[in-house]
């Protein structure tokens, strides 16, 4: 007697899957974000990546990473979590959860606490020791959105496009 099969993918790896190949989106050079929100049916209510506002064309923003305000890329860039919200109906945010493939900053958390988004799942903490980091944690204590790093159970996912 057939079965189902035994190795699909669990909805953290699905989910988290996701986020990493819509951030492939990206047109920085130097940092792919993707952010994937999940409803409490497990079912994906928004996604999105960092960018420039649409119809703000790409050759005439900065990509700098340093210099004065107005010539780095950091005024201008949308972040993934915000993009992933602004794609979804906003009104029914409440109780998702946000699979991320950075931790947020202190400007998304805040995005993220208005959605009365519950729950935070991120693949990188590469930012852990930025006062911005520092500030999200805080506001998701103090909000009780729960966060927790992301563990694979698989460490690969191959996606063939030509089959």
């Amino acid at each position: 007697m057939l079965g189902p099969r035994e190795d699909y993918l669990c909805w953290d790896d699905t989910w988290m899957g996701i986020a990493k190949l819509i951030a492939k989106r990206s047109k920085d050079p130097s940092t792919q974000v993707g952010a994937v929100i999940v409803n409490k049916d497990n079912r994906s209510v928004g996604m999105g990546y960092n960018g420039f506002p649409r119809n703000c064309d790409n050759y005439a923003l900065p990509w700098d990473r340093t210099g004065d305000t107005l010539d780095v890329k950091y005024t201008y860039m949308c972040h993934a979590e915000a993009n992933a919200i602004d794609n979804s109906d906003a009104d029914k945010l409440a109780g998702s959860s946000i699979y991320v493939t950075l931790y947020p900053c202190n400007e998304c958390a805040k995005h993220i606490i208005q959605k009365r988004i519950k729950e935070v799942i991120y693949l990188s903490d590469k930012y852990h020791d930025t006062d911005e980091v520092a500030a999200a944690r805080k506001m998701f204590k103090m909000a009780g959105v729960q966060t927790r790093q992301f563990q694979c159970e698989c460490e690969e996912i191959i996606i063939d496009l030509k089959s």
